[in-house]
């Protein structure tokens, strides 16, 4: 099975597409039609014929407790998905990405919410981009704390203060629930941010694509297809 997560921002969630080929894309775009279309345009041969699912109908083995379900991000509910099938609950999902996200799945696979942040890219662009004196730099961990140089201290700030955010927003989660969880890491920053902490127990670099890859085959018998453009 080759699967693919659109993951461009946007603001509106929750496209499935499944070609018969068993690639699968999940897209969150705001184009009804955009991640199919990304899909053909990676090299998925438009004859073949295209399964669209509604989430709204999805067997996802999960209940969504959130105010608007819909309204949740497509890939926070795969990696919900994933996480809990694999390590069970409750358990706290952090992927670092475009944003880093706090998804919380609780003991019985009940998806409870969670926080999102500026990712570690979004907020040194953004910082770079406000503050005209400060350059682009490497996002990297410093050797030391206190910076003695601008670029050295811009990766102080960015990178041990996302950890600390990170640490603090799982301990309020930990004590919002009052139960032990196991916290979960993925995107492109979980291995070099697990190194700086001592609250990540997995580190799972694919675990969206997982979720995919469980929400299709939990679903691929129970939607007609249709040839795509």
């Amino acid at each position: 099975l080759r699967v693919g997560v659109d993951r461009r921002d946007s603001g509106v969630h929750g496209q499935l597409s499944v070609v018969r080929s068993h690639a699968v894309a999940v897209s969150v775009c705001v184009a009804e039609d955009a991640g199919e279309q990304h899909l053909v345009r990676a090299g998925a041969d438009a004859r073949h014929e295209v399964a669209r699912f509604d989430r709204r109908l999805l067997d996802l083995g999960m209940k969504v407790a959130y105010d608007e379900p819909q309204a949740v991000g497509s890939d926070r509910i795969c990696a919900a998905v994933a996480g809990y099938t694999k390590y069970g609950g409750p358990l706290i999902i952090l992927d670092f990405g475009t944003a880093t996200t706090f998804d919380v799945v609780s003991a019985d696979g009940v998806y409870l919410g969670g926080a999102i942040a500026p990712g570690l890219e979004t907020g040194a662009a953004d910082l770079q981009r406000r503050a005209a004196k400060l350059p682009r730099i490497e996002l990297r961990f410093p050797e030391e704390v206190i910076g003695k140089t601008t670029v050295k201290s811009m990766q102080s700030g960015i990178m041990f203060g996302a950890v600390d955010a990170m640490e603090g927003i799982v301990r309020r989660i930990k004590n919002s629930l009052g139960a032990h969880m196991n916290v979960i890491a993925t995107g492109g920053f979980a291995t070099i941010m697990s190194a700086q902490t001592g609250i990540i127990n997995h580190i799972e670099p694919t675990l969206v694509l997982e979720g995919v890859r469980i929400i299709y085959e939990k679903n691929r018998r129970k939607s007609p297809a249709r040839k795509g453009r």
